[in-house]
């Protein structure tokens, strides 16, 4: 689509695209202008670069939460909502369209191959060893697991993130989805395990499923027989349509999960929206979802079972006391898990580097330097801003970085 007709659709839908994510004209700007790289040789040589990798072992380093976009038009199997594809329905075509331009592809040009291409050249800005984990995505399924194209946003097979990561060993390891309603879930994860898969990710409200559902029980069984950690959403979502509700988001839905000995890792924090306390009761009071999920950190049964991922923790909707505490919470450090929610950080308008500096997290000069390499790179970019922001003096401990023993089989 050429940028004028693009633009158009933006201003149409913008407001209520990504509602709760940005609410300001964007300093970053709108577009990503996507230059090609290599990373410019001044950027790779910064003091600042360079800073941001010391004390950290490279090969330890595993992108936890990197996204596998396409439209289909290859062998992929990857299937795309007809709204997103629609200008008839703004909000989700406008959000689909920042996605596109986020990871720098085009329809014009076919999304599949090009994704990959893409992110392969981003990976070799990166140190020896990094790799980044490839998210499938199942669809919606409802209570007699009975598939629903209608309710679902996107599909990525499990068998096209495992081909992807299969044919780049050096760069990629994938994580499977697989809905637990499915009358095929252990099945599944069976084949998913074989084929390599590292975890499970779930988007409960995205998805349509209830993870304090007694239906996920013998899914719960399995991943905790398998040892295979579950990388769920929490919190409310706007970057996928929800269509069962921001209640299924509730960090306290995922008791059951842990009370099955399922290692779980709570995507964002669950750094957005409120839900109900459902440890005093169905009618109680809305509760921030961070407190809840600080509630869940800090019960001691839980310490070897419940992780946080701080993927889109930076995001200016996210950028206050959620990453403060985050931050702050030095303890919580060997349970925090990176990832870079990519193409996230190439959708320019969900970042404000000024927002950040004006709270003290770093100065203006690095600010600058990190809006540089983000033209070049997002997935550096999340890293940078990440590696130096800080809170009260404190900052990210190099464990956090540190991910992949997260997801080796001991």
């Amino acid at each position: 689509m050429q940028r004028r007709t693009f633009l158009g659709f933006f201003a149409a839908g913008l407001s209520t695209s990504l509602t709760g994510c940005f609410s300001f004209w964007p300093d970053e700007g709108f577009l990503n202008p996507c230059l090609p790289g290599p990373l410019p040789a001044h950027l790779v040589q910064h003091d600042w670069v360079q800073e941001a990798w010391q004390g950290i072992d490279s090969q330890q380093v595993w992108d936890c939460h990197v996204h596998l976009i396409g439209l289909g038009d290859s062998n992929s199997g990857i299937w795309v909502n007809h709204a997103m594809k629609s200008v008839l329905h703004p909000i989700q075509h406008t959000r689909f369209r920042f996605f596109l331009n986020g990871s720098c592809v085009s329809e014009d040009d076919g999304v599949d191959a090009p994704f990959v291409i893409k992110l392969a050249t981003l990976h070799n800005d990166l140190p020896n060893g990094v790799k980044l984990m490839l998210l499938a995505f199942d669809h919606n399924y409802d209570e007699t697991g009975k598939q629903r194209l209608d309710q679902s946003t996107f599909y990525v097979p499990n068998e096209y993130a495992a081909k992807i990561a299969a044919q780049h060993p050096q760069r990629f390891e994938w994580i499977a989805s697989i809905h637990p309603y499915r009358k095929d879930c252990v099945d599944a994860l069976k084949q998913a395990i074989k084929s390599g898969t590292r975890a499970i990710k779930w988007l409960p409200s995205a998805m349509g499923m209830d993870p304090a559902s007694p239906l996920c029980d013998r899914f719960y069984e399995a991943l905790k027989n398998h040892n295979i950690p579950l990388l769920t959403h929490a919190g409310d979502e706007y970057a996928v349509e929800s269509s069962s509700g921001q209640q299924l988001g509730n960090p306290l839905r995922l008791r059951r999960a842990l009370d099955h000995g399922v290692r779980v890792i709570i995507a964002h924090g669950a750094s957005q929206g409120n839900n109900i306390d459902t440890d005093k009761g169905p009618n109680a009071k809305p509760v921030d979802n961070f407190e809840l999920f600080s509630r869940l950190m800090d019960e001691p049964r839980y310490e070897k079972l419940i992780y946080g991922d701080i993927s889109a923790m930076p995001q200016t909707n996210r950028v206050g006391p959620a990453l403060d505490t985050m931050i702050k919470r030095q303890d919580w450090h060997h349970r925090l898990i990176n990832g870079s929610d990519y193409p996230l950080p190439g959708v320019m308008p969900l970042f404000s580097l000024k927002k950040i500096v004006e709270r003290g997290m770093f100065s203006n000069e690095k600010a600058r330097l990190f809006s540089e390499a983000r033209r070049y790179n997002p997935l550096l970019f999340d890293f940078l801003v990440k590696r130096h922001m800080q809170s009260d003096g404190l900052k990210f401990s190099a464990s956090v970085f540190e991910t992949r023993k997260h997801f080796i089989q001991v």
